[in-house]
C-alpha cells in the first residue's frame, strides 16, 4: 500500500492539474494580498490612533473577520476542484490505458491498490489545504487581526480540509460507475448543487426570507446541501474560527458581506451525516471496485 500512495503522490507532482493548482494559488494569493491590505487600510482612521482602545480592537477584529471569510470562500473552490481533478479518472481512465490490467493480476489485493490510491489523493490534499490555510491566516495577520485561539485554528482547520476526502471518496466512486470525463462532468456538477444550496441558504438567512412561498426553495437548498455538504462545512468551519455564538452579538460581521456571509450554522447531527456520508462513499466504493471487471 506505500508503494501505491508514493506512487500517487509522484504521479500528482508531474500531473498538469498540480502546476495548474499552484499557478492559481499564487495568483489567488497575490489577488488576496491586495483585497487584504486595502480593507486594512481602514484602521489608519484618525479616530482609531489608540490601538488598545476598544473601538480600534472590535474594528480589526471585524475587518479580519471578513477578509478571512472571503479568502476561504475563493480558497475552498480551489482545494474542490484540486481533489475533484485529480482524481475523477482515477479508475476509469487508468482502466482504458491498460495500467489496471497489468497491476491487478499482480499478488497485490484490490482494497491495497484502492486505499492506497485513496490515501494518496487525500493526504497531499490535506497537505495542500494545510499551506493555503496557512497563508490565507498570515496574510491577514499582517493586515488587520486573527483569532488567536489553537482551539479554534485546530477545528477550524479539520473541517476546512474535510473537503478533501468527501470529494474523494465520491470521485474514486464514481470512476467506478462512470468513463473519466462523465465522472468529471458529474463530480463538478454536484460540487455546484452543493455550493448552490449553501449560497440559497446564505440569501435566505441573511434577507430573513420567511415568507411561506420561499419555504419550498429552502427545502431545496437543505436537500442540496445534503447531497453534497461541503459549503454547509464551510460554514461550520467559519463559525467556529470565530468563535460566532460568543462573538456575533458584538461584531455583525455577516450584515457587511451579505451573500457572501457565514449564514445558517450547520449542527454537530450534520458533522455526523457528514462522516457517515464520506464513510460510505469510501465504502461503496471499496465494495464496488473489488466486484468491477476489467
Amino acid at each position: 500500500m506505500i508503494t501505491i500512495i508514493g506512487m500517487t503522490w509522484k504521479e500528482l507532482l508531474r500531473k498538469r492539474v498540480m502546476i495548474l493548482t499552484l499557478l492559481m494559488t499564487a495568483v489567488f494569493l497575490l489577488a488576496f494580498w491586495f483585497v487584504a491590505k486595502t480593507l486594512g487600510e481602514r484602521l489608519d482612521s484618525p479616530y482609531l490612533q489608540d490601538k488598545t482602545s476598544t473601538a480600534y480592537l472590535i474594528e480589526s477584529f471585524q475587518l479580519g473577520s471578513i477578509t478571512l471569510t472571503l479568502g476561504f470562500f475563493f480558497g475552498a473552490f480551489v482545494i474542490a476542484f484540486l481533489s475533484i481533478f485529480s482524481s475523477f479518472s482515477v479508475i476509469s481512465g487508468e482502466a482504458e490505458q491498460g495500467v489496471l490490467q497489468a497491476l491487478l493480476p499482480r499478488p497485490l489485493p484490490r482494497w491495497h491498490w484502492y486505499m492506497g490510491r485513496w490515501i494518496g489523493y487525500v493526504s497531499l490534499g490535506i497537505g495542500y489545504a494545510a499551506l493555503l490555510f496557512l497563508s490565507i491566516l498570515l496574510i491577514t495577520n499582517a493586515n488587520s487581526s486573527i483569532p488567536a485561539e489553537p482551539v479554534s485554528l485546530i477545528k477550524s482547520f479539520l473541517l476546512f480540509a474535510w473537503i478533501v476526502p468527501i470529494l474523494v471518496s465520491i470521485s474514486m466512486l464514481g470512476s467506478c460507475l462512470f468513463s473519466a470525463l462523465g465522472n468529471g462532468v458529474f463530480m463538478t456538477m454536484l460540487y455546484g448543487a452543493g455550493w448552490l444550496g449553501g449560497m440559497i441558504e446564505k440569501v435566505g438567512s441573511f434577507a430573513r426570507l420567511e415568507d411561506e412561498a420561499v419555504k419550498p426553495l429552502m427545502t431545496i437548498a437543505g436537500i442540496m446541501s445534503l447531497l453534497m455538504p461541503t459549503e454547509s462545512l464551510q460554514h461550520r468551519m467559519l463559525s467556529e474560527l470565530f468563535s460566532l455564538s460568543e462573538m456575533r452579538e458584538l461584531v455583525p460581521f455577516d450584515m457587511d458581506l451579505g451573500p457572501f456571509g457565514i449564514g445558517q450554522i450547520p449542527s454537530n447531527a450534520f458533522l455526523l451525516y457528514s462522516a457517515c456520508y464520506t464513510l460510505a462513499a469510501l465504502g461503496l466504493g471499496l465494495l464496488m471496485f473489488r466486484r468491477k471487471d476489467f
